[in-house]
């Protein structure tokens, strides 16, 4: 089989739809290699090296490489029938305009909705732009890929997709997270971003939907109790100011470690940063997955998350689960796993072994299941 891929994100995203595509692309390049896999992309980047045998695409016409995003959604469609593509998969909520007419079967993996629910935390135009080209991929894809239950039930309540045309299959992480480093390795990470010895960790954008500054209120609250410190992983804008004028107003600067602020942050030192943690913090109001969660749980690390949207789904019976709007609800779980340690070692065995749900081979037979239908 010839299959397409969308790769732009691959080539160019260094975050969460980026490591979707790398992750699944790689996946199935090495169970399934008996396939043919071409990658889509407006430009190369060496943020992505492809598996040897993969061909790369590239816009090749000079008024294709001039309109690379025409290109992209819907000139892209030529190229696919030019090299025999027998399925695309778009890796990002969205298909070339017209491909249901082009005799190339499809694919598109949603992500999430979060721009139906919270609309107010987006530009209108950014809005605009994602309605129009999900709903147009859920319309004509042959099969729709969603990467959690959340994401299915949203995709039937907004877009009205036939539940037939939806196949759930989670996704995966770096399989770097899965091994141990040793003692040495997160000292020497400790060291290299001067880290305190104990922290708590918060990992993602700091915008509102993802509620940092309802961790902040539980430090608050834990005051004289708990005084480890949070060290965060990710930036942002006029929230992240709201959150900084919050703890200056507290007198908590201290408390909060802007890692985005310091060193640059290299990737490989990803999985020591969530082994040196004492826990996850992650009480998201909402996600489509939420891949911190999974990346803690392969590192071994406890995760404090909410009980909403998707997250039982990541974390299963390892993670404690929080009321993410009220800030002693989630100070209440932070205490506990730094406190008890009995129950923290609990959640990390039962962790990994929830993780497993979650692996390359798993996910990758999920997804050449729905190429195979």
């Amino acid at each position: 089989m010839n299959i397409g891929f969308d790769a732009k994100r691959a080539f160019q995203n260094r975050t969460g739809l980026g490591n979707y595509s790398r992750t699944l692309i790689r996946s199935l390049g090495e169970y399934y290699p008996q396939n043919n896999y071409f990658l889509f992309a407006p430009k190369e980047k060496p943020l992505f090296q492809p598996s040897s045998g993969m061909q790369t695409i590239l816009p090749q016409r000079a008024h294709h490489r001039w309109l690379k995003s025409v290109w992209r959604s819907r000139w892209v469609i030529q190229d696919l029938i030019d090299k025999e593509i027998d399925l695309y998969h778009g890796l990002s909520a969205e298909l070339p305009f017209g491909i249901s007419n082009s005799g190339v079967q499809s694919v598109v993996t949603m992500h999430d909705l979060i721009f139906e629910r919270y609309p107010e935390q987006y530009n209108p135009i950014d809005v605009y732009t994602y309605r129009k080209k999900a709903r147009y991929a859920c319309k004509h894809a042959d099969k729709v890929i969603a990467i959690s239950e959340q994401t299915k039930q949203d995709l039937i309540q907004y877009y009205h997709t036939p539940e037939n045309r939806i196949k759930v299959c989670y996704q995966s992480c770096d399989p770097s997270f899965e091994k141990q480093c040793t003692k040495e390795q997160i000292s020497s990470m400790l060291a290299a971003y001067q880290l305190p010895s104990a922290y708590f960790l918060y990992v993602g954008s700091v915008i509102e939907r993802k509620n940092l500054l309802g961790i902040v209120k539980a430090m608050r609250l834990l005051k004289g109790k708990i005084d480890l410190p949070l060290v965060v992983l990710g930036d942002g804008g006029k929230y992240k100011d709201e959150v900084k004028a919050y703890l200056h107003k507290e007198g908590m600067e201290k408390q909060v470690i802007w890692l985005n602020e310091g060193p640059k942050f290299s990737f490989k030192d990803l999985p020591a940063l969530y082994q040196g943690a004492t826990a996850l913090i992650y009480p998201s109001i909402f996600e489509g997955f939420g891949i911190p969660i999974l990346e803690a749980l392969w590192s071994r690390t406890p995760v404090v998350t909410s009980n909403v949207s998707c997250f039982q789904e990541t974390g299963g019976d390892a993670a404690l689960y929080i009321d993410p709007y009220l800030p002693a609800s989630i100070a209440e779980g932070m205490e506990r796993v730094a406190i008890d340690r009995t129950f923290a070692a609990g959640m990390q065995e039962r962790g990994i072994k929830h993780a497993q749900l979650f692996t390359l081979d798993k996910c990758a037979a999920a997804v050449m299941e729905v190429y195979q239908s």
